[in-house]
């Protein structure tokens, strides 16, 4: 293993000064200089972030994806996230100066073709914010890519003008019709794939958008890579909050962790079906497959 790689597994604990806050329509984004952080991610990585202060009941760290790196102060990485609870209404009203505990980068990161080829990048609401470094790793070996964004609102659609910068083609749908064509990703990815004859998938999203999007890769018989989102207590693999089944290669399910084992796994792989329990025929289950 090179040394690059071994830097580029290693997390590391920063406090970082937030350079610049903004809003992006219903999101807030956060850039944050985390020198340490921006030297070892690779698209698909993620930080989990202390919230509420030194002094705080909210204990447990929230866990987000990187929209952006950049080499500026020695390395900054650019967090977007909705406000759903106490923690993150906490991160929304940071300012500039203000410092934030991070950890990372965390998880597994997209596996790259070795080869260029057609890849469809498909994101819904703000997990289209883990694409754009993605997209900019591929196109850097050769590979086309065309995005898929969306969202039940055009709002909540992420990403919308960067992709078109970016993307061979970029489709935008939004459930009420607001911005782009109405419906969901999957109903139009069908097309995007045929059109551009795309050899390979990779999505961001809530888990329902990571079913169908592994549903319609499977019509047409091609890879397709996902990063899950589950609720992350720890973050490195020792709590067990985040557990999904997935089958490994010998065929037989287990409980994967998704900071550490994930959160990107071949979509064809994780039994969205059963996310949430222990499926009766999963290794150590009560009556299933035993080590």
């Amino acid at each position: 293993m090179s040394r690059e790689d071994l830097v580029a597994g290693s997390p590391v604990q920063v406090t970082g000064t937030v350079l610049t806050t903004r809003r992006v329509d219903a999101y807030h984004a956060l850039t944050v200089v985390a020198p340490g952080i921006a030297d070892r991610f690779r698209p698909g990585h993620f930080v989990t972030v202390a919230v509420g202060g030194r002094n705080t009941s909210m204990l447990t760290r929230r866990a987000f994806t990187v929209h952006d790196v950049k080499p500026d102060y020695g390395g900054t990485v650019e967090l977007v996230f909705g406000v759903r609870g106490a923690g993150t209404a906490w991160l929304a009203d940071l300012r500039v100066r203000d410092t934030l505990d991070l950890v990372g980068p965390l998880g597994r990161p997209f596996p790259l073709p070795r080869d260029p080829c057609t890849c469809v990048l498909v994101g819904d609401e703000h997990g289209s914010a883990a694409l754009f470094a993605l997209g900019d790793a591929l196109q850097q070996r050769g590979c086309r890519v065309d995005f898929v964004l969306g969202a039940p609102s055009a709002d909540r659609v992420f990403g919308a003008l960067r992709a078109r910068r970016m993307g061979e083609t970029t489709t935008l749908t939004t459930e009420d019709g607001s911005l782009g064509m109405r419906g969901r990703v999957t109903d139009v990815l069908p097309g995007v794939i045929a059109d551009a004859r795309a050899d390979v998938v990779y999505a961001c999203g809530p888990m329902e958008t990571l079913r169908g999007v592994t549903a319609v890769a499977a019509e047409f018989g091609i890879p397709v890579q996902v990063a899950v989102e589950e609720r992350m207590a720890c973050g490195i693999g020792v709590c067990m909050t985040c557990v999904v089944p997935v089958i490994g290669d010998d065929g037989v399910t287990r409980m994967v962790r998704a900071c550490a084992d994930g959160p990107v796994f071949r979509g064809e792989r994780v039994r969205f079906d059963d996310v949430g329990t222990i499926p009766f025929d999963a290794l150590g289950a009560p009556g299933g497959r035993h080590a």
